[in-house]
């Protein structure tokens, strides 16, 4: 699995330090440029891992994000679809495990050819330490895993 530095991601920075004020994380920020409209892709979640948004929440970060964006890009002719991860949120970009500490995820373990799963106890740019069932820790480094997503919880 790829790690990028969220600090690598152009315009991350200033839209995440908006979001955050506004209680939410912005978990991913894609902006593809056009000749006709500059599209926006962002994902955002709750600070608390077992707090879920929904349309309000994600409604009143794009009223926000929106603009900003547009200052930032220069331009007014965007699209953006702002989301929230979804329960069953595929982990993408290695970086996602520092935003959802706290939160139940299974791995794809290259090195036991199958899934392992536990709570996000921390990640850096190397590796994610998940608690298991049975209390321990596991430690797996991103080049051996192969994909990620959360584990839904009713």
């Amino acid at each position: 699995m790829e790690y990028t530095a969220y600090s690598e991601i152009k315009y991350y920075k200033e839209c995440a330090a908006l979001v955050e004020g506004m209680d939410f994380v912005l978990v991913d920020l894609k902006i593809v440029p056009s000749k006709q409209t500059t599209k926006i892709s962002a994902v955002i979640a709750s600070k608390d891992p077992s707090v879920n948004i929904g349309v309000n929440d994600c409604a009143k970060v794009h009223r926000v994000l929106l603009p900003r964006l547009e200052a930032l890009l220069g331009t007014e002719d965007t699209m953006m679809e702002l989301t929230s991860p979804g329960i069953e949120h595929n982990i993408k970009n290695a970086a996602e495990f520092t935003v959802f500490t706290g939160r139940e995820v299974r791995v794809w373990d290259k090195t036991v050819t199958d899934w392992v799963g536990g709570k996000i106890l921390s990640a850096d740019d190397k590796s994610v330490t998940l608690e298991t069932e049975d209390g321990k820790n596991l430690t797996v480094s991103y080049e051996n895993i192969a994909k990620a997503k959360f584990v839904y919880t009713k």
